[in-house]
């Protein structure tokens, strides 16, 4: 019950942080703590009740945060009866940053590396102190972890630069980095299946929102998270 609580209130928080990150990015990862804990001046709450529009804004933003706040639950919730005592800290944290950087990237088509290096770095940390990968109890697997973090980035780069000439913005630097990132954590054996599955996701997310091109990482993350629950069962 406590990953339960923890996921409602981290969920809950998501689209706030989103939205800091949203104001300042580029930054530091100094000047972005600082940031994310330093609110903006307020408006005095007499014309905030005043204002219909941001009545209305305020309310759709409950509502997202609402539903943030219901879906990290769920997932922290199902991965706390799906893995061990010990794993359970570790996936939670490498979803709830997947959950935050879909969000930051959907909101400003772009993922910060003050979260997708730390993704990389818990990952390879994940591998060696627990002596496996996500869902394989392969010994040595600091060395997996490292393939898949290398295959990660290094596929989507060779596949840009087969695309580049048709479509030069086809990946972003963010992308590369967060499929990094997923490889260090998942391995060698499923970081194709992320990539291969992300790129139908995206395709079924653009012809929902009826649009040519977007941000990609929601799609990766989604992917990640599939095959990470598929793996774990």
């Amino acid at each position: 019950m406590i990953y339960a609580l923890l996921g409602f209130i981290l969920g809950f928080s998501i689209p706030y942080t989103a939205r800091r990150f949203a104001k300042f990015m580029p930054a530091t990862l100094a000047y972005a703590i600082y940031r994310i804990f330093t609110p903006n001046k307020r408006v005095s709450a007499q014309k905030r009740l005043n204002n219909a529009k941001y009545l209305k804004l305020r309310n759709r933003y409950f509502m997202r945060s609402l539903g943030w706040g219901i879906t990290a639950s769920s997932i922290l919730f199902l991965t706390s009866i799906t893995t061990s005592q010990y794993e359970a800290p570790w996936i939670s944290f490498f979803i709830i940053i997947l959950l935050l950087l879909m969000e930051i990237d959907n909101r400003i088509m772009y993922l910060p590396d003050i979260l997708t290096s730390p993704l990389l770095i818990s990952g390879f940390a994940y591998s060696t102190f627990a002596g496996y990968i996500l869902g394989e109890n392969i010994p040595s697997s600091t060395a997996n972890s490292a393939l898949g973090a290398i295959f990660g980035y290094m596929l989507p780069v060779i596949a840009s630069l087969l695309l580049i000439k048709r479509h030069p913005n086809n990946l972003g630097g963010g992308d590369i980095k967060i499929l990094s990132g997923i490889g260090a954590w998942l391995g060698l054996s499923n970081i194709p299946f992320v990539i291969l599955l992300s790129c139908p996701i995206f395709a079924v997310s653009c012809y929902i929102n009826k649009q040519k091109q977007g941000a990609f990482g929601p799609s990766i993350v989604i992917s990640a998270l599939i095959i990470l629950f598929l793996i774990q069962y």
